[in-house]
């Protein structure tokens, strides 16, 4: 029996992350995903959105069909 996985090669929050300290979020999302470690990643809040930043993936669970990751903003974009 094969287990579901998706590949992913951007972070995208939906809004849903939850900051743990300065620098550091986490985000959990619905099935099993795979993203690349420690490699700097866009960061959108909807796949066709703006890039709100970079980070790298410092943290990745997997449990009861759910992934949770922590990642390192690393760069922010600001229209200011």
């Amino acid at each position: 029996m094969g287990m579901p996985l998706e590949l992913n090669t951007m972070i995208v929050t939906k809004g849903k992350e939850q900051r743990v300290e300065e620098n550091f979020f986490r985000l959990q999302k619905n099935e099993y995903r795979l993203y690349p470690m420690h490699i700097p990643l866009e960061v959108k809040k909807t796949i066709a959105g703006e890039l709100i930043g970079t980070a790298t993936i410092e943290k990745l669970e997997w449990e009861e069909g759910k992934t949770t990751i922590l990642y390192r903003l690393i760069a922010l974009n600001s229209t200011n």
